[in-house]
């Protein structure tokens, strides 16, 4: 049966399934804005918009999880084509806003059963350094693609393509991996116990995980929050946000490609905590940079968060290995989760911060560019609280190893 794997081509569909991801990301951004001018929508409403993104996708995430194994990973990735095929179209002909929020919505469900069907299928094709090293590499397509459809998105703006035909570009890999998926056999999981839901219930109740669970919420919220709007957030910054945002999605793209090296000197928890410093410095000085700095600042902003989400899910996968596949899709979908909360959130702290700064009278770009570094200097609260907390979980995870290297030594 092993011999029917095609592993080669079912990892090259999933890489495809995730650029299909990045670019909805990336397109979705750069054509934010004239969306809101378009619809005559404010910054709340395209805060919800966004927020069915990522609602969608722990919704469809969890579903995965939940039937893996009985519905199994290609019909997953079935469904996915569905989801995006029908996202896709019904953004290109929306209406308004409610047709918009169902739209993205159906775009959103079709990226978690990528993530549902896709992270579980190389966590049981591939073992130790060479998983974490595969899931990198996997995840670096989302940075990857994000930094594609940026570049694609701006060049087809500048030069005056419509934003329905930035939509249809995103069906070109959509329609790749559907081809690469297609009649393939997906791998068996190395513990049948993890094919148990009772088993993977009882796996997500320890104290592992559970800390796990809350960590990726706010490291997700700390990388998708600043790109989501950088279109928004930056446009009067003096530098351009659409080179913003292919800058730092470049650059995570390369180090989550080069991620085996890193992890092996610095570990999970340790790559963790740097990634957290790193956030913290880079959104704060999103948060007062003016000028060509602002790309200094995405520098540091990318080495900040290049490996804090396929290192949660390697993290999961690695010290909870029985919460299966219910376990990593609850992790994934956590992080998407929290994204999708805040997203109007967000929205709601640049319309705040707009009518802050007009009633001190400030107006045209500077006002947008004062409200917008008033907003993060918001959002990084979020990694300075990580830092706290992957200190504490380095200490934790090595007292555990002190301990169990005691217990193997006890006769």
């Amino acid at each position: 049966m092993e011999k029917q794997i095609n592993k080669k081509a079912l990892f090259l569909g999933s890489c495809f399934a995730i650029i299909t991801t990045a670019f909805s990301f990336s397109i979705r951004a750069g054509i934010l804005p004239t969306l809101g001018d378009k619809f005559g929508l404010t910054a709340e409403q395209l805060g919800f918009i966004n927020s069915m993104w990522f609602l969608g996708f722990p919704i469809s995430m969890v579903i995965g999880g939940l039937v893996y194994h009985s519905f199994g990973p290609a019909n997953i990735m079935r469904v996915a084509f569905v989801s995006h095929t029908l996202g896709i179209i019904l953004t290109i002909y929306a209406g308004g806003y409610s047709s918009l929020l169902l739209s993205t919505l159906f775009i959103g469900f079709g990226n978690g059963c990528t993530e549902a069907a896709c992270n579980p299928m190389i966590a049981d094709a591939y073992e130790g350094k060479k998983m974490n090293k595969m899931m990198n590499r996997f995840h670096m397509w989302f940075p990857g693609g994000i930094f594609l459809g940026s570049l694609i998105s701006k060049f087809m703006t500048d030069f005056g393509f419509t934003w329905q035909s930035q939509m249809w570009l995103i069906m070109i890999p959509t329609i790749i991996y559907a081809i690469l998926f297609y009649g393939k056999t997906f791998p068996k999981p190395h513990q049948e116990e993890s094919t148990s839901i009772a088993q993977n219930l009882r796996a997500m109740l320890s104290p592992t995980f559970l800390f796990l669970f809350f960590c990726m919420a706010l490291t997700a919220i700390s990388e998708f929050g600043p790109q989501q709007w950088v279109g928004l957030i930056m446009s009067n910054s003096g530098a351009s946000p659409m080179l913003i945002l292919a800058l730092v999605t470049g650059l995570m793209a390369v180090g989550r490609f080069f991620a085996g090296p890193v992890i092996n000197k610095l570990g999970q928890t340790g790559v963790l905590l740097t990634s957290a410093v790193f956030a913290s410095i880079g959104i704060y000085m999103f948060s007062v940079a003016t000028g060509p700095i602002v790309y200094l600042a995405a520098v540091i902003f990318a080495i900040g968060v290049c490996y804090f989400w396929p290192t949660m899910v390697g993290a999961a996968a690695q010290r909870v290995p029985l919460s299966g596949a219910l376990g990593l899709s609850i992790i994934g979908g956590v992080g998407m989760l929290s994204t999708s909360i805040f997203q109007p959130i967000i929205g709601r702290w640049i319309d705040q911060a707009r009518a802050d700064k007009a009633a001190e009278g400030f107006s045209g770009n500077e006002l947008e560019l004062l409200a917008g570094q008033q907003t993060l200097s918001q959002m990084v609260v979020f990694p300075l609280i990580l830092i706290v907390l992957f200190t504490v979980f380095i200490i934790w995870q090595r007292k555990k190893k002190i301990v169990f290297r005691e217990e193997v030594a006890t006769p």
